[in-house]
């Protein structure tokens, strides 16, 4: 009944359409990253004395309320889905070979409607932002639309494709940040850090994806790691490349002081798990570089991601850490197999 309606109904079928070309278990990524930034202010807000709880900074900082909160999370969540549109639209080109049944390439999308929509959400994003958050947060929105415009053809140029992904969620964590209230400092040591870390993680889980777009970027001229080196190269750098967010959390942290915050209890076990996810996500591209796993294997690899962002909040927020690293991995899992085409 629903689905005969929805096919007689084209603006149904339009919504239909465009929600499914969102992918909604991405939204975790942008979700989560930005999340980062909203509960960090938190922390510094309600830290006490001139310099704060665990020397952390405070100057006008207050409390966000929580229906402003529940705005910024909205925008955040939807973030990974508006801005998809916009990928899609310029990728059709590769997307004919790797995700011939995706719906702006398969017709069932209109682009220039699509695209239309999108450019009006992200419209009255930039007014939300300018009239009821905090109008420097319009800086960081404006800088992930513009890296994502980027980033379809950085994929051309290797690890520029990753450098600017990575870039481009890390400006979530920063929009998150600045949305939630005012402040006099906008960037410490620790705050430029959380966004590294943030900008490595998603930049390694966007490598993995890769594989599945093998063949299609290779028929496009996007130059990406895997089509630079090739499959069975790849298939070492990708365990070789799982250690890197472990290995420079370490070197930071222990060496170079880049986290201001005491290490707590739920952080380490968080850390311990997230590490065994990126390391099981570079083994199941190194045992199935192509083919149908290839594609099942992104369910690990966005767990790892969205894991590791909620693994950060737990080191000044221990107990949300470890609620949304509970919540991000089962839904994850629970939105993604929702997708059940790997065309798609």
């Amino acid at each position: 009944m629903v689905a005969e309606l929805i096919k007689r109904v084209p603006l149904l079928a339009f919504l239909k359409a465009y929600t499914k070309s969102m992918r909604l278990y991405y939204s975790f990524v942008t979700g989560i990253a930005g999340w980062i930034g909203v509960s960090f202010y938190q922390y510094v807000a309600h830290s006490s004395g001139p310099r704060g709880t665990s020397n952390i900074v405070r100057t006008i900082e207050i409390p966000t309320p929580p229906e402003k909160m529940l705005v910024i999370l909205v925008l955040l969540f939807l973030a990974w889905g508006i801005n998809q549109i916009i990928n899609d639209y310029l990728g059709r080109k590769e997307d004919r070979i790797n995700a011939p049944e995706r719906p702006m390439v398969s017709g069932e999308l209109n682009p220039e409607r699509a695209l239309a929509l999108s450019g009006s959400l992200l419209v009255l994003s930039f007014l939300v932002a300018w009239f009821y958050l905090e109008p420097i947060a319009i800086i960081p929105l404006a800088a992930g639309v513009l890296l994502n415009i980027l980033y379809e053809y950085a994929k051309s140029y290797g690890v520029w494709g990753n450098i600017v992904f990575g870039l481009m969620i890390s400006m979530c964590g920063l929009f998150g940040f600045f949305a939630s209230g005012p402040m006099d400092i906008y960037m410490t040591r620790s705050r430029f850090s959380a966004l590294f870390f943030i900008a490595v993680m998603n930049g390694l889980m966007t490598y993995y994806t890769y594989f599945k777009d093998f063949t299609g970027d290779l028929a496009a001229g996007k130059r990406t790691i895997i089509v630079r080196f090739g499959i069975e190269k790849n298939r070492y750098i990708s365990i070789a490349a799982s250690f890197l967010p472990s290995v420079l959390f370490f070197i930071g942290y222990f060496e170079l002081g880049s986290f201001e915050i005491k290490l707590n209890n739920t952080f380490v076990i968080l850390g311990i798990l997230t590490i065994f996810l990126q390391i099981w996500t570079g083994y199941l591209y190194y045992k199935n570089p192509k083919g149908e796993m290839t594609y099942y294997s992104l369910v690990t690899n966005f767990r790892a991601c969205t894991c590791g962002q909620a693994t950060l909040i737990a080191l000044f927020n221990p107990t949300l850490g470890m609620i949304l690293f509970l919540v991000s991995y089962v839904f994850v899992g629970f939105l993604f197999n929702l997708h059940t085409s790997i065309k798609a």
